[in-house]
């Protein structure tokens, strides 16, 4: 109760209308992305920790985060048919497991273990990701307003806000587990907030359409760059400052921190812009911006200047993947919608776990500003396929 009148109450305050309503709209979505976001958030800041406790090298440890990818793809391929059988409580289920997955790679030495543990991460993160995602596009049709890009700022806030705090606990030389059983404690208060009642649509009486085949895979291709790149920065940029700039375990967290800050703004701005303009321009210009933050952040010479990258990067890249997903909740037919989305994730949200294996890969071979300047060519490839959607879309 408290919760809904906090809400309703910034809502209708003057300044801000148009992102505090979305959130307003959206608000029991949006504290599943917040648990989700701390998460990661938490994790990135703790990627050379949890590193040097496995004692592997940057290909090694690239390609342990492969088991990530095999739980989370498990989980989006399934969760349409959970999604069925939760129902309200998807949300709440998802927290839950993933408040318990996360109390286990922290305490890891062995490689394969290590690995087998972020598979249930993954496994947890992706049934949540896609159940959160489908209730935002499925408010979106409702209230007939882009929502997408508000919710994955929430997302944003909180994985900051992880990484800062990271940066404290670092310094103080607590381990991983502890860390991230106080963010499960958090996780586990939150879950009143998540259950949510969910709308079924049945097929209209006499639909003929085709399965919405290309939709899915372009625009799950523009959020799997979005998604790459994101994790990219996530769980090399801490890398990056510390053993390429020199910088010490607190600079080393600010990394991942600047991201999620500005990838805060962006999308809490874009949430604002997607109302006044196109999505498929947006995405175009978004694209270079952030190509021209991995730029910067591969070149610098500084901590400093590597920030300002991050953070340009985080600008650019804030808004494309919210909007990729929000574009196949709009092109495919409202039955399709939950099943839609899954497939764009299983697509999207696998970058998170195959580009930090190619980054080490990458690493290992040229170098983390190398591997950097990759970046900033795989997010320009963003461009032909978003020219390809307007022309699906007709936007």
């Amino acid at each position: 109760m408290i919760w809904n009148l906090l809400w309703e109450k910034m809502a209708c305050t003057p300044a801000n209308m148009s992102v505090l309503n979305a959130l307003s709209l959206s608000r029991r979505p949006a504290a599943a992305f917040v648990v989700v976001g701390m998460f990661w958030g938490c994790f990135a800041a703790y990627v050379p920790v949890i590193k040097d406790q496995l004692g592997a090298s940057d290909a090694l440890f690239g390609t342990l985060l492969l088991g990530s990818a095999t739980g989370l793809v498990s989980a989006m391929w399934l969760a349409p048919r959970a999604d069925r059988i939760l129902g309200a409580r998807g949300m709440q289920v998802g927290a839950a497991m993933l408040a318990l997955a996360w109390l286990l790679p922290g305490q890891v030495t062995v490689p394969l273990v290590f690995a087998a543990t972020m598979a249930f991460v993954g496994l947890a993160s992706g049934l949540l990701d896609v159940v959160m995602n489908a209730r935002v596009s499925e408010l979106e049709a409702k209230h007939a307003r882009p929502l997408m890009n508000a919710n994955h700022a929430m997302f944003s806030v909180a994985y900051a806000v992880g990484a800062l705090i990271v940066g404290f606990t670092r310094e103080a030389g607590l381990p991983p587990t502890p860390v991230f059983a106080g963010f499960g404690v958090i996780a586990l208060l939150a879950l009143p907030l998540m259950r949510m009642d969910v709308t079924y649509v049945d097929a209209e009486a006499g639909y003929a359409g085709k399965y919405p085949l290309w939709p899915i895979v372009l625009c799950g291709a523009i959020v799997l760059v979005a998604f790459m790149s994101e994790a990219t920065v996530e769980a090399w940029s801490a890398l990056h400052v510390e053993r390429t700039l020199g910088g010490g375990a607190a600079e080393g967290a600010l990394g991942p921190a600047m991201l999620g800050i500005t990838m805060a703004v962006g999308r809490f701005s874009g949430q604002a812009v997607a109302e006044r303009l196109r999505d498929v321009p947006l995405v175009i210009g978004a694209s270079i911006i952030s190509a021209t933050g991995a730029v910067i952040a591969a070149l610098a010479p500084s901590p400093l200047l590597a920030y300002l990258g991050f953070g340009i990067l985080g600008l650019g890249v804030s808004v494309i993947g919210p909007i990729g997903l929000a574009l196949v909740g709009k092109l495919v037919a409202p039955h399709l919608r939950t099943e839609a989305i899954s497939r764009t994730a299983v697509i999207g949200f696998s970058g998170f776990f195959f580009a930090p294996m190619l980054m080490g890969l990458l690493s290992e071979a040229f170098g983390l500003r190398v591997a950097f300047l990759a970046v900033a060519l795989l997010l320009l490839s963003v461009l032909p396929l978003a020219v390809v959607v307007r022309r699906i879309a007709r936007f």
